[in-house]
């Protein structure tokens, strides 16, 4: 006996599944997300006015100024963070990296770029369970929304959450610089904040949060490179690299964290590629122009630390 299927019902199915994927083009294609979110561009370059209006509207969008710093001329840079953010990092395993979120405030060519770090790209690069969403809706309703950048195609979700600059040996989100070790998270603190008041290295504090409940801090540091750690400095490095024409002030500034008394940080081959994904490995404005900066970084970090340099 031949069953005959009608090919009407499957016609009718298919018309049904493409109607439903032209209703919601997220079923067809995949989100791309962007580092960096331009805010505004202000036809102005008075820089401490606009960071006044701007730590007003962020005061009042309930957000907490933890720090802010220029590491130099023609830029700003202020630090956020709120419960909200808080509560995020404490979710993930290592996510508090997603503790505190970046304004920054850069003249360019007579006008100031309003900028901000993209809270979601940022969450899926470090791996967290929530992915910022609303933080990232909050700042656009503070702050404004042009259009993201800092990467010409961007990255899925997927992308991001397996993050590594070009090949499988580049360093990823999981590994670790270890900087220092000590007996307690008490010990540590207090003799990392030692030593960036110390500043022999050219590193000192821009921020620290620390997460109840958690032996967890995170701490940002601005990193003016001196001596054998010159390559270090954040001038040193935004100059060689940051070079388009919206700046990507928000990489700024590196940080430190110490969890259950050891001090570590990422390393500059996935910390520096996953806010210029674009960057290229040889030519002008490449990471070749950068090539000292992660062993200067290791070093930098290191005596910021408080521990010392191993001879090789």
């Amino acid at each position: 006996m031949i069953i005959r299927i009608s090919k009407l019902p499957l016609i009718a199915f298919l018309l049904l599944l493409s109607s439903i994927a032209f209703a919601n083009p997220a079923l067809t294609e995949e989100v791309l997300y962007k580092p960096f979110i331009l805010a505004q561009t202000v036809q102005s370059t008075d820089t401490a006015g606009i960071t006044k209006k701007v730590e007003r509207a962020l005061k009042k969008g309930r957000f907490d100024i933890v720090g802010q710093y220029s590491p130099y001329p023609n830029t700003h840079i202020i630090v956020v963070s709120s419960p909200k953010l808080r509560r995020y990092a404490s979710q993930t395993k290592n996510g508090i990296y997603a503790a505190i979120q970046r304004i920054t405030i850069t003249t360019v060519d007579g006008s100031t770029q309003l900028s901000f770090t993209n809270p979601t790209y940022m969450a899926h690069a470090y791996r967290l369970k929530a992915d910022l969403a609303d933080i990232t809706q909050s700042l656009k309703k503070i702050l404004g929304f042009k259009k993201e950048f800092g990467s010409e195609t961007g990255a899925t979700k997927e992308e991001l959450l397996r993050y590594q600059y070009r090949w499988m040996m580049m360093p990823n989100f999981t590994d670790r610089l270890e900087l220092a070790e000590y007996g307690n998270q008490k010990t540590a603190l207090k003799e990392v904040l030692q030593a960036l008041n110390t500043n022999t290295a050219g590193v000192s504090k821009v921020y620290q949060i620390d997460l109840k409940g958690k032996n967890e801090t995170i701490i940002g540091v601005q990193m003016k490179g001196a001596g054998a750690t010159q390559c270090s400095g954040d001038e040193f490095v935004m100059q060689n690299i940051d070079f388009k024409k919206i700046k990507s002030t928000g990489h700024l500034p590196y940080e430190m964290i110490i969890q259950n008394g050891n001090v570590y940080a990422l390393f500059a081959e996935f910390r520096i590629a996953m806010n210029f994904p674009d960057l290229s490995m040889m030519g002008k404005n490449s990471f070749m122009s950068i090539m000292c900066t992660p062993d200067a970084i290791i070093e930098a970090l290191t005596l910021a630390a408080g521990s010392e340099i191993d001879d090789w």
